[in-house]
């Protein structure tokens, strides 16, 4: 009668399912506690960190316990699968973001006036060097400002009509009024795409009684690289207050 070797379970196809699904839940646990305002930030950020690192542990724990399974015929194909699914798919946006690093460029304060942006409420400046300035006019030339044929007060109602459907925490400054030319500050807090990191917005309306324009400002508090989601923002504001316009006064708005 011939024996035959008891096939052995190798232990990295466990550990492999048990790091990739505690990242897992890090993961999920730490975005839900920072939705909510239950985690800071910076927390937030270095925890993000820590799922990427428990991550790949869990794939070496799968290509360890893969190679064990092919050569020695070793016992933990389920669990290095599981593991290895699950790792990648905690993975997987951390993939988008890097992805999104090497194609936008590594800018993180977008305004549609590179000259004299509009200031935040902290009154921080807008340092762009010449070669950000021709960065942004190049990759982003849809970032610009907006000129309507409306009375400054109408123009500043319909910023702020926008502004109530974005659901921003927003401050409006003080109205400047020299006699011809009119001024209005709005300071707005928004949040990035899927991380919800928070985004300082500034609008600025000058006007007189004829015609306004209206200039935004997004700047990322966290991070050298915005994966040009102040672009986004800015365009996408500027495009529903156009429609706001159009749709109040029946007359398409020329830029």
């Amino acid at each position: 009668m011939t024996a035959f070797p008891e096939r052995r379970t190798t232990m990295a196809a466990g550990w492999s399912r048990r790091t990739a699904a505690f990242s897992a839940v890090l993961l999920l646990t730490a975005w839900t506690g920072h939705h909510f305002g239950l985690v800071e930030t910076p927390a937030f950020l270095w925890v993000l960190a820590l799922v990427a690192l428990l991550a790949a542990l869990a794939l070496l724990f799968s290509g360890w316990a893969f190679a064990r399974l092919w050569s020695f015929g070793d016992r933990g194909g389920r669990d290095l699968t599981v593991g290895a699914l699950i790792a990648l798919t905690v993975l997987a946006p951390y993939a988008v973001a890097s992805y999104w690093a090497l194609t936008f460029p590594p800018l993180r304060d977008i305004s549609t006036d590179l000259e004299t942006a509009p200031a935040f409420a902290d009154g921080r400046v807008f340092e762009a060097t010449p070669g950000e300035r021709r960065l942004q006019a190049e990759t982003y030339p849809l970032v610009n400002g907006r000129r309507y044929d409306l009375p400054f007060p109408e123009a500043v109602r319909m910023v702020q009509n926008v502004l109530r459907r974005q659901g921003w925490n927003s401050s409006t400054m003080p109205a400047l009024d020299d006699g011809e030319l009119r001024e209005m500050l709005v300071t707005a807090t928004a949040t990035s795409f899927v991380l919800e990191l928070p985004v300082d917005v500034a609008i600025r309306v000058t006007g007189d009684d004829e015609t306004s324009f209206v200039d935004m400002r997004s700047a990322s508090r966290y991070g050298r690289h915005d994966l040009g989601d102040n672009a986004d923002r800015i365009v996408g504001f500027l495009r529903e207050l156009d429609q706001e316009v159009t749709g109040q006064t029946g007359i398409e708005q020329g830029q």
